[in-house]
């Protein structure tokens, strides 16, 4: 029965930490592909007009992203940081005596010495002290493309970037909700204002794999261990 659990508790380590290996992502997943804009409608040709509304040039139209399948770059300015500290200290004692009974006005003794008296006496003390901090930070840009316009006018975008190098790939994913207000002149936003906001910064390959722990290293560091 031992033996069953031990090899039960190893088979759930090696499938959790093997589905959480970055190596399962890839370029062009469905979920992150860039959406196709509507195809336009061409316009009837209008004869004997100077204007032909399918030949139209806007000079002063806004090229910020506004529809579907528009592009708009995002800056990544992402920066955190966080310390927790907690110290404990408690002391406690106590002591108890009593009195010894005395029996026909006199003490109990033996040889001189009282058998009766109690003294009770007890001290206990704990001293704890903990200390967190993480700092992260990721910069860069990316341009992400508009998949849906919400009914308020806010554009939900999607995009995602890969890097291929000599031992492996690294990619960026980004994805959230952005108001068209806070869009620059230049069609980008800083990333502190991407509503829901899901961005991963990972890599694959060689260096990933081997700055990775491995399974059976993860086996002794989960909670199934008994160690």
């Amino acid at each position: 029965m031992k033996i069953l659990i031990a090899v039960s508790a190893l088979l759930m380590a090696v499938v959790s930490t093997g589905c959480s290996q970055n190596f399962l992502a890839k370029p062009g997943e469905t979920e992150w592909a860039p959406a196709s804009p509507t195809p336009a409608q061409p316009a009837a040709a209008t004869a004997g007009a100077i204007f032909q509304a399918n030949h139209n040039l806007n000079l002063f139209l806004d090229h910020r992203a506004r529809q579907v399948g528009d592009t708009l770059t995002i800056a990544l300015v992402e920066r955190t940081e966080a310390s927790k500290q907690a110290s404990t200290d408690t002391d406690r004692s106590t002591n108890i005596e009593m009195l010894p009974p005395s029996i026909l006005g006199g003490p109990v003794t033996i040889n001189g010495r009282q058998i009766l008296s109690t003294d009770i006496s007890a001290s206990s003390d704990f001293a704890g002290q903990g200390k967190s901090s993480q700092s992260n930070r990721l910069s860069g840009n990316i341009t992400v493309t508009v998949y849906e316009v919400l009914a308020n006018g806010n554009l939900r975008v999607r995009g995602e970037k890969w890097l291929t190098l000599n031992q492996g790939q690294e990619f960026i994913r980004v994805s959230g909700t952005i108001r068209p207000v806070d869009l620059a002149p230049d069609n980008s936003v800083p990333s502190y204002k991407l509503a829901d906001a899901r961005i991963t910064y990972s890599g694959t390959g060689v260096i990933d794999e081997a700055n990775s722990m491995g399974w059976l290293a993860r086996l002794f560091q989960s909670v199934l261990s008994p160690l």
